[in-house]
């Protein structure tokens, strides 16, 4: 920065040598670093003790550094799946104006990525049977907590009671809780019966102050919810919403959400995207009645004055677009680029291949419980439900000492308390069963 930009301010640095004394002068203090305590044992030196080499050297030594990491099989789900990517969509994914592209504000240049997120948006709407579907949440937890602050916003009656299963899994239960601590609303857990809702124990608790019914299918658990309906029936008899949480591989074979009373869907996609710890699209769709409630982008088509199909954001609900008071959320963070890799991956599997993908995650966790349950001091499935990609596993051994023995021969499972584990196998690692049951085999007794 010259001398004259910091006697005028700068569009970056905008206050003058004058203003910043001025502030700094009410404050009381000398200087901006007075402002701030960095201990001296991470403060910045002026050095970052990083010695020059070439390029051949640096690849090497950060070869060697991944080298350490554990190279372990993971047979982890609770929420989040690895499924194989095709490898059209990176490859299609990472043109230049999909991969720079941020919200699509001019439709004039950005027609291609609007009608790749609107058939996105359209593949949501075929799944879940409800008419409007956006373009997207963060992830499965914060579409969870969107749900409750449009439920609070709706419901006709007056109500603070937001009910979900005790198996939720709780960092979406955090995550919900930080959502609504401010819009008055609490969130209460509801018993579950080997696996499922206990429908008759949800039924005792229901009240006319409850304004969200929360059920997922699959569970946590990998069980198949079996009383969608029930629940359904019970939010609608004390007008509270009912959310159901799931995601497009398993809705693409179990009931449709909207034939069994869902006002809300969300989840987390598990598809476009490789595995990355966290890191997901979240599913957000609803019925047409709540259309200027929904949270993030919504995607039109119309025609342009020649006539021609045309796309353009429809909507936007973010606090940055519209008028404070009006808006529903403020999430708008680009997450279209992981959608349009999930509207691929659904593209490129097509309708059977997906059901075929769905039917293969049932089969393949029918088939590896069958074989670990055979086993001597173990029991597979706990629950006695149909699953979906995963279920939970009672063994004899305290369960983090078989985990942790599992993990000297290379795989990673969930533990879930000192007898029980939770095994998720789907098309990226059922190659690895065999290998998985030996392991067990040896360490379970």
């Amino acid at each position: 920065m010259s001398s004259n930009d910091r006697e005028r301010g700068t569009p970056f640095a905008p206050h003058t040598a004058a203003e910043t004394a001025a502030m700094l002068d009410a404050v009381g203090v000398a200087d901006e670093e007075a402002l701030f305590d960095v201990p001296a044992s991470v403060r910045f030196d002026g050095s970052f003790g990083i010695d020059p080499r070439s390029e051949r050297d640096i690849r090497e030594e950060v070869g060697d550094l991944l080298a350490t990491n554990e190279s372990l099989t993971e047979f982890l789900g609770r929420g989040h799946y690895d499924h194989y990517v095709p490898s059209p969509v990176a490859h299609l994914s990472d043109r230049s104006e999909f991969l720079t592209s941020y919200t699509q504000y001019q439709p004039e240049v950005a027609q291609g990525f609007l009608q790749a997120l609107f058939e996105y948006q359209s593949m949501l709407v075929e799944l879940t049977g409800l008419p409007v579907a956006n373009c997207s949440m963060y992830d499965a937890a914060t579409a969870l907590g969107e749900a409750a602050s449009l439920a609070r916003r709706v419901r006709a009656t007056t109500g603070t009671r937001v009910l979900v299963p005790e198996h939720l899994h709780e960092g979406r239960r955090e995550v919900l809780a930080n959502y609504v601590a401010g819009g008055e609303l609490t969130v209460e857990s509801y018993p579950m019966a080997d696996g499922n809702a206990d429908i008759d124990r949800l039924a005792e608790q229901v009240d006319d102050g409850t304004v969200m019914i929360y059920a997922e299918t699959p569970t946590v658990r990998g069980c198949i919810e079996e009383s969608l309906a029930a629940i359904g029936d019970l939010a609608a008899d004390h007008e509270a919403l009912f959310t159901l949480g799931s995601d497009p591989v398993a809705l693409s074979v179990l009931e449709e959400p909207a034939s069994v009373g869902a006002d809300v869907v969300v989840g987390d996609c598990s598809l476009g995207l490789p595995t990355a710890y966290g890191m997901g699209l979240g599913l957000f769709a609803c019925r047409e009645s709540f259309l200027r409630q929904v949270p993030g982008r919504l995607v039109g088509a119309g025609e342009d004055e020649t006539g021609r199909r045309a796309y353009t954001l429809t909507l936007q609900t973010r606090e940055q677009h519209i008028r404070r008071e009006r808006a529903t959320s403020n999430i708008c963070t680009n997450q279209a680029w992981v959608a349009l890799r999930a509207a691929m991956h659904v593209a490129s599997l097509g309708p059977d291949g997906l059901r075929d993908l769905a039917n293969d995650c049932v089969r393949y966790a029918r088939d590896l419980s069958a074989e670990l349950d055979e086993l001597p001091g173990v029991q597979a499935p706990v629950h006695d439900r149909h699953h979906m990609r995963e279920f939970p596993i009672r063994t004899d051994r305290p369960a983090p000492r078989v985990a942790a023995d599992l993990r000297e021969h290379g795989f990673a499972v969930h533990e879930l308390d000192d007898h029980l584990l939770q095994v998720c196998v789907t098309d990226a690692n059922t190659d690895e069963t065999d290998a998985l049951v030996a392991a067990f085999e040896e360490v379970a007794r």
